[in-house]
């Protein structure tokens, strides 16, 4: 979220897209209906009329697969119709930038980018480029009339999104349309705030980032970055999404958002060189020049004393991946499925029934050596070989179950949607053998590291270098029980020696050797601080010799009145609430809405650490400089070189502005936009006759003629794996369905209860019909279009007796986003037969 749970009541109007919080983010409608209250508006669009739909002041059906289209359509009313903020665009943005005269769009070149590579499959980017002044900085045409400055190029790009060419693709009716683009539009004024609230429903595509993007163009296009009751928020599924995304969970990003090393890059320097941007702009703060200082106090927390400069502070340890080396998800699947890994470890997931086309999953499972299942139950995953179609006999996989104690019986932090990071002691001690996620990772470390001592190895030194200091040891050298709190601390950072303000006459101190940091500005690169990710350094924090756990913070004072609650938890970076604060207020530093000021400038009061006038009151601000108009004053967007937000955004793989593209399986045989049909730089699995007959995928196919998507449940959690043993859970939800809508239950001659089987060109699932006029076929390109929906929450396992049903990815294709890899589970195609 660029902005926090509790700032949604702060909205006059609110997008749900791609989302159904009522059901899914249950506590989170607390704050759209308080905003309702207060005379806020809330727009649902959704292929279903969802319980969230009920609560709407405007619904609109789509299509699944169809957002672009639909977004596009906004952008295109927003521009012709002069509803755009102008003086934010003009100032905050990179609306006013010249491109390169060379660049051309889809509406060129039908359906594609300038610099395509139909054999690479991937685009050449030099025309995607800026034109550049003498000084080393973008040219830029304040008044937005060159021909190629990004503000008409946008607008170029998206005049072919009519609303009749919008409602073909998408199937939404044209008043529906222009109801939704007037009233979402009418917040691009400096006294009215818009909102979004996403999640899966728009990430899992194969044009999921650009989804997303979309949505982040009409924001800046009407103001609504940075502001109160603003942003683009997304709803994580879990608790603690957020924090795992920030600590690396990802293969591509170490903690704190750096970037993972390529084997190409044999030292520190050139890692540096790489991934740190560069400015020459005085007004751009650039936070990402500071990527040194970030990298080396991470390579001190993991590597302690054995990291130094004679060593490059241990940067040859880390792991790398080799050129264009990709290890997401369906990548590793696929590489078990043609027998490449030995072992895996499933920690705490489900991918036997969570994993996109399941059923090649489960036969790659069976290809392992073995398996390591930790999790608080036996489930799918764990128990794959005495599954549906498996003969246990043929199966070669030795599988272990490690048993996890759950949340409430361990002590630790959970970072949420908003990037709250609070703490949580345990209500309750571990039950039977099950022990804590830490617990079983000390077990392994130190039982792998003797393995290492012992035998020697390939590569001993990652391991045999790694710090541990996380609580007493024993006679052998082994921690016996992990401080938590330990683990909390080394992720703040240490100061390792005296640190000093050197831009300061004389130097001043600034952290003593041994004492928690205060924050990641204090960071260095020489050695002398640790930080094991520094987006996380003041969550535990020390000021005059007394050490703080930020994050076990509970005042729940509002000075602001916006509901930002400072001294609740810690938020990340530097408990700052909102970001990009610094676009909510004008170069001047006065809020653009003074009812909803979330930071402003006060010229006259002294500053207490330069002892100079001027200072920013309320929010934590985006950096301490003063306003953009002031002589010294900075760009709002910090974490962009250019301190611009990004209309156009060459930073993506499939260009940078967000085309209609059909899903991988839809019902259409042509893209109504163009001659390209899908995303042209998404990777198949299969295409072309190759590839394993368990990645076939079939578009416009009689056999699976109806638009399919997946979603989750209140009743239920994840792939129902902690509460399918709940009886009151299965009471309530006890098995498998299938939404369809009474028009297509006519056309099948199916009843509300029917126990129908819905299959797809992988696989098949029995479910039971919900026959509901929350489903409406749609007409698109002039046919008649059906949709069904399926929860994704059940799994042979359990119920024992196979009550339940099975995984509805067993349906779902293996293809992902073309930037991120996400599988595309949202919309895909089948057939539903009595």
């Amino acid at each position: 979220m660029t902005n926090n749970w509790n700032d949604i009541k702060n909205a006059d109007v609110i997008l749900v897209m791609g989302a159904n919080p009522a059901e899914n983010h249950p506590v989170s409608m607390k704050w759209v209906l308080q905003a309702q209250e207060k005379g806020a508006k809330l727009i649902v669009v959704d292929p279903r009329f969802t319980r969230t739909a009920a609560k709407a002041d405007l619904y609109a059906p789509m299509r699944s697969g169809a957002d672009i289209a639909f977004l596009g359509g906004m952008i295109s009313y927003i521009l012709n119709e002069g509803l755009y903020f102008k003086e934010y665009v003009v100032n905050y943005t990179n609306a006013t930038f010249l491109v390169n005269p060379e660049f051309q769009g889809p509406g060129q070149l039908d359906g594609l980018f300038s610099g395509y590579n139909p054999k690479t499959k991937s685009y050449d980017k030099r025309t995607w480029t800026y034109q550049m002044a003498a000084d080393g900085t973008p040219k830029r045409d304040l008044t937005l009339r060159n021909p190629n400055c990004v503000f008409r190029l946008l607008k170029k790009h998206y005049a072919r999104y009519t609303p009749e060419q919008v409602s073909a693709i998408t199937g939404t009716p044209q008043e529906n349309l222009l109801a939704v683009y007037q009233l979402f539009a009418s917040t691009g004024r400096p006294d009215r705030a818009g909102t979004e609230l996403y999640a899966m429903g728009w990430t899992q595509h194969t044009v999921g980032t650009q989804n997303i993007r979309a949505m982040c163009i009409v924001q800046l296009l009407l103001g609504n970055m940075g502001i109160a009751g603003g942003g683009i928020n997304a709803l994580r599924g879990e608790s603690n999404v957020q924090g795992s995304t920030d600590h690396g969970l990802l293969f591509h990003i170490l903690p704190g958002y750096l970037a993972t090393p390529g084997a190409a890059l044999t030292d520190l320097k050139t890692y540096v060189e790489k991934y740190t941007p560069k400015s020459m702009d005085p007004k751009s703060v650039n936070w990402w020049s500071n990527r040194s200082k970030y990298v080396t106090s991470y390579l001190k927390a993991i590597y302690g004393d054995g990291a130094n400069r004679e060593n490059d502070f241990g940067y040859a340890w880390l792991p790398k991946l080799d050129e264009k080396m990709d290890c997401s998800w369906l990548t590793l699947f696929d590489r078990m499925f043609q027998g490449k890994f030995e072992g895996f470890f499933a920690w705490g997931q489900n991918p036997a029934c969570s994993g996109s086309n399941a059923g090649k999953v489960r036969k790659a499972l069976a290809k392992l050596k073995w398996m390591v299942n930790v999790n608080l139950f036996d489930n799918e995953t764990g128990s794959f070989w005495k599954g549906p179609g498996m003969d246990p006999t043929a199966v070669g996989t030795e599988v272990f179950l490690l048993p996890a104690c759950s949340s409430v019986e361990k002590e630790g932090s959970i970072t949420n949607s908003a990037r709250l990071a609070q703490w949580r002691t345990a209500a309750i001690s571990p039950l039977s053998e099950a022990r804590p996620d830490a617990e079983i990772i000390n077990e392994l470390y130190f039982r792998v590291k003797k393995l290492y001592q012992l035998q020697g190895g390939k590569f001993p030194a990652p391991i045999r270098n790694l710090t541990w200091n996380y609580g007493a040891r024993d006679a052998r050298g082994k921690v016996g029980k992990v401080d938590i709190h330990a683990v909390a601390r080394e992720i703040n950072g240490y100061y390792l020696e005296d640190v000093y303000d050197k831009k300061a006459t004389p130097p001043k101190l600034i952290g003593k050797k041994g004492e928690l940091c205060a924050s990641f500005v204090h960071l260095q690169d020489d050695g002398s601080t640790s930080c094991g990710n520094w987006l996380y350094s003041q969550s535990y924090t020390q000021k005059e010799g007394k050490i703080i756990n930020m994050m076990a913070r509970r005042k729940n004072g509002d000075p602001t009145g916006l509901g930002l609650f400072p001294e609740w938890a810690w938020c990340w970076p530097v408990n700052r609430r909102i970001l990009y604060n610094r676009a909510s207020v004008d170069p001047q530093g006065r809020p653009w809405d003074a009812k909803r000021a979330v930071i402003k400038w006060n010229p006259g009061k002294l500053d207490k650490n330069s002892q100079q006038p001027g200072v920013w009151e309320g929010d934590v601000p985006d950096g301490p400089a003063p306003p953009l108009a002031e002589e010294k004053g900075k760009y709002p967007f910090i974490m962009r070189a250019d301190g611009m937000g990004a209309i156009f955004g060459p930073g993506l793989v499939d260009g940078p502005f967000p085309e209609h593209y059909e899903a991988l399986e839809c019902p259409l045989p042509e893209n109504p936009m163009s001659r390209q049909r899908i995303s042209p730089t998404v990777k198949l699995f299969h295409e072309q006759g190759k590839g394993a007959a368990e990645d076939i995928h079939a578009v416009c196919d009689i056999r699976f003629p109806l638009v399919a998507t997946t979603y989750r449940v209140s009743e239920h959690w994840q792939t129902g794996v902690m509460t399918r043993h709940e009886p009151w859970q299965m009471e309530m939800a006890p098995q498998q369905f299938v939404e369809i809508s009474e028009e297509l239950a006519k056309l099948r001659e199916i009843k509300n209860g029917d126990k129908v089987n819905v299959s797809s060109a992988r696989g098949k699932v029995w479910a039971i019909a919900m026959v509901t006029p929350r489903l409406k076929p749609f007409q698109v390109a002039g046919t008649t279009v059906h949709q069904v929906g399926l929860p994704w929450c059940f799994g042979w396992q359990y119920p024992e007796d196979g009550s339940g049903g099975d995984s509805s990815n067993l349906l779902t294709p293996s293809v992902g986003d073309a930037n991120t890899m996400i599988p595309e589970t949202k919309a895909f195609m089948v057939n539903v037969e009595k």
